[in-house]
């Protein structure tokens, strides 16, 4: 199955996943040649990945360098039509965790996210719109983690119950309560 199809096949839970879901879909059917890179500056598929620890009490997570927030992981397509091996890539590169799993290969949610214009490797990027599949990943605790320098400052497992007092992220809120509870969900 293409991406799409993924998307297709999603099923929101939610009236703001349904809404997101059919305006990325509007954006893919218009942008069909550049929705996975970012040679659209409007807006672009972007994958990421709500990691859990498998008892579902810690969740991993990453200080990002731009927003200076502690932050899920995940990045951009870039052409990548498997959007679940963009997740873990991600959230591999971004943690140096070396084993995380998948929950489920299934798309856990959909979302639009807002990006502000910013500076990135000494270049300004216009304000623009992460059309963002979240996936639910787990890993071992115990495994080590290493920052990745131009990314983010910091990588730790942060406590699941005081996660929203640390991230500080009003935005994020309701996106990282639904994946956490999606994921515990899936965990038993």
């Amino acid at each position: 199955m293409m991406y799409i199809d993924h998307i297709r096949a999603y099923v929101p839970q939610s009236p703001a996943e349904e809404a997101d879901k059919r305006q990325i879909l509007d954006y893919v059917n218009r942008f069909p040649d550049t929705i996975l890179t970012r040679e659209n500056p409007i807006a672009h598929i972007t994958a990421s990945g709500f990691i859990l620890s498998r008892d579902g009490k810690w969740v991993l997570m990453a200080h990002h360098n731009i927003f200076k927030v502690w932050a899920w992981t995940g990045g951009h397509a870039d052409g990548e039509g498997d959007l679940l091996s963009v997740a873990l890539r991600e959230a591999r590169e971004e943690t140096g965790a070396a084993h995380i799993e998948p929950l489920s290969a299934a798309i856990a949610s959909v979302e639009i996210l807002p990006v502000w214009g910013h500076v990135k490797r000494g270049k300004y990027v216009c304000a623009h719109q992460h059309l963002n599949v979240s996936y639910l990943l787990t890993a071992d605790r115990d495994s080590p983690l290493t920052v990745r320098e131009g990314e983010n400052t910091k990588v730790a497992w942060l406590p699941a119950d005081k996660l929203l007092e640390l991230t500080n992220e009003w935005q994020m809120d309701e996106v990282y309560i639904k994946l956490l509870e999606r994921g515990r969900t899936l965990l038993g």
